[in-house]
């Protein structure tokens, strides 16, 4: 499943699909630098079920660790992957 990228600098979002109409996305906030909030993480029904919603969180950890970025998972469903996958620790801030 490919999973793009969209950043804005300070604001961006991981995705399923088309950019204007994404089948899955997880969005979050650069607090600073090397701060990444992540803040809502939603999967369409057509989606739902195919752990696409653990693939958008596994790539921010990828990504995090790639460029030295901290994650806070404000988001309810990316905080309960980080409860139960301990080996994303080392991003958590």
């Amino acid at each position: 499943m490919l999973i793009q990228q969209k950043d804005n600098g300070h604001k961006g979002v991981f995705y399923v699909g088309e950019e204007t109409e994404p089948l899955a996305e997880m969005t979050y906030t650069m607090a600073t630098a090397n701060k990444m909030i992540i803040d809502h993480t939603e999967v369409s029904d057509e989606l739902r079920g195919k752990n696409v919603g653990y693939q958008l969180v596994h790539t921010a950890v990828e990504y995090a660790r790639a460029n030295n970025i901290k994650i806070i998972p404000l988001c309810p469903f990316a905080r309960s992957v980080f409860n139960r996958k301990p080996a994303f620790a080392d991003v958590l801030n």
